[in-house]
């Protein structure tokens, strides 16, 4: 069978299907069994599908995945249990009569909160409902209002424990510990480059984020409210970021400690419930099978893909442009950038992992930081137009009438910004690779 015909024939059965609305997971087995027909033929049709189901077992006992659920669970019982508020309040006083302060608070909590839940959804969902309508109330601006909520969300995207970096990991074969690590300093450099731009919109436009009087409080009361409600949020990220560093733990082992970590917070500041337990545990548990399923069947994809010749071809087509390997690096951020508009991370990662990373491979890209750059080109589809998610998880917060190019304007600057931090660490890799070197990777 022809390569090229190949190729076309998964991919655009994988996105007409998904365009059609049906599930990711069942898109995928569609394209499979579709994809068996073609490669194996009509006589040969049990042993693909042999394969598939042997694929169920193999592709999710993957220890490499062991994190998901647990991350998810941390991420669940933070947020259900209102840990967030006292974070929020906490930064709020310290921040103080500062212009711009909510979009302050709303920088700073996200951060917290990222390296706290993992999750971008979560994130942009608990800043929207907390912060949007107090920054309106206050006469902010569209976009001093609904820019740091929609910035802060995609943070919990590189800076670990990023759910998204797992998946990755687990899917690409990349060491997963070294993945999480490598996105706390790129993490943290691009929340001191929205915080820039906060401060640069205020000061060009003074009125998109009116000073209003608020109590003053001494910097005793300060201090006291940052270390009785933020310093202890500082031990459950070192239960997570800092004993993987260390070499203490496993990325399984930390999501363990951050679980019980979490559950510590919950009993000293008297917000243990047994119905948040469960409530956290359904969560994750619904996450978890389906994210689960779509692995299983995007290992078939990939099987069926090599098997037909397809990665081949195309690994070929792409070497014979003669790009040179940036040029190449820059095609592939492009594609997962216009992917971005119209579908969502997850499926974009199974679409281009299996094309990409063999190309990454031929160019001899380290697979941190290769795997590190796809993971801001997918943040950034987080908030693109038409379906960026996190578009739409802050259209819920917005005043009706709020329309979605209000939401795509207030996010292209942060989407500029992290195009920005690619190029810096395209530039300067050891941004992205010094923390996980003192692994002793």
């Amino acid at each position: 069978m022809d390569r090229l015909y190949a190729f076309a024939a998964l991919i655009s059965s994988i996105l007409v299907l998904m365009g059609l609305g049906l599930p990711v997971a069942f898109a995928f087995f569609a394209t499979n069994i579709m994809g068996m027909l073609l490669v194996f033929g009509v006589g040969r049709f049990d042993r693909g599908v042999t394969q598939m189901v042997a694929n169920f077992s193999e592709a999710i006992t993957t220890y490499a995945l062991a994190p998901l659920p647990m991350f998810l669970v941390m991420g669940s019982l933070f947020f259900r249990s209102g840990l967030g508020d006292r974070v929020i309040h906490a930064l709020d006083l310290a921040i103080g009569n500062l212009r711009g302060r909510l979009s302050y608070v709303t920088l700073g909590s996200g951060a917290v909160f990222a390296a706290l839940s993992g999750s971008s959804l979560a994130n942009a969902g608990m800043m929207g409902s907390m912060m949007a309508p107090e920054m309106l109330k206050r006469n902010y601006k569209p976009h001093m209002a609904f820019g740091p909520i929609l910035g802060a969300g995609s943070l919990a995207v590189i800076i670990p424990p990023s759910t998204l970096g797992v998946l990755l990991g687990s899917l690409a074969q990349i060491d997963v510990g070294a993945l999480l690590i490598a996105g706390l300093l790129p993490g943290l450099v691009l929340v001191l480059m929205f915080g820039g731009l906060i401060w640069v919109q205020t000061a060009i436009d003074p009125d998109a984020a009116p000073q209003y009087a608020v109590p003053t409080s001494s910097g005793w009361a300060k201090v006291t409210a940052v270390a009785a409600n933020i310093l202890p949020m500082g031990f459950l990220i070192f239960c997570v970021v800092g004993t993987i560093i260390m070499g203490i733990a496993t990325p399984t082992e930390s999501a363990g400690l951050g679980c019980m970590g979490v559950i510590a917070l919950l009993l000293v500041y008297r917000k243990f419930r047994w119905s948040v337990i469960w409530r956290s545990l359904d969560d994750a548990m619904k996450v978890t099978g389906m994210t689960f399923l779509i692995i299983t069947a995007s290992t078939t994809f990939s099987q069926i893909f090599a098997f037909s010749g397809a990665s081949t071809g195309f690994i070929g087509k792409v070497t014979g442009f003669d790009l040179g390997p940036y040029g190449v690096l820059v095609m592939m951020i492009c594609v997962v950038l216009v992917l971005g508009m119209f579908m969502d991370q997850v499926s974009m990662m199974l679409i281009t992992i299996p094309l990409f990373m063999p190309i990454a491979k031929t160019f001899g890209f380290d697979p941190v930081w290769f795997g590190l750059i796809l993971l801001l080109a997918y943040e950034i589809g987080f908030t693109t137009p038409p379906f960026g998610m996190l578009l739409y998880v802050a259209l819920g917060s917005a005043p009706k009438g709020t329309s979605l190019r209000t939401m795509a304007l207030s996010a292209a600057p942060y989407v500029v910004l992290t195009l920005l931090l690619i190029a810096i660490i395209v530039a300067f890799p050891p941004l992205a690779l010094w923390l996980p070197s003192l692994m002793g990777r």
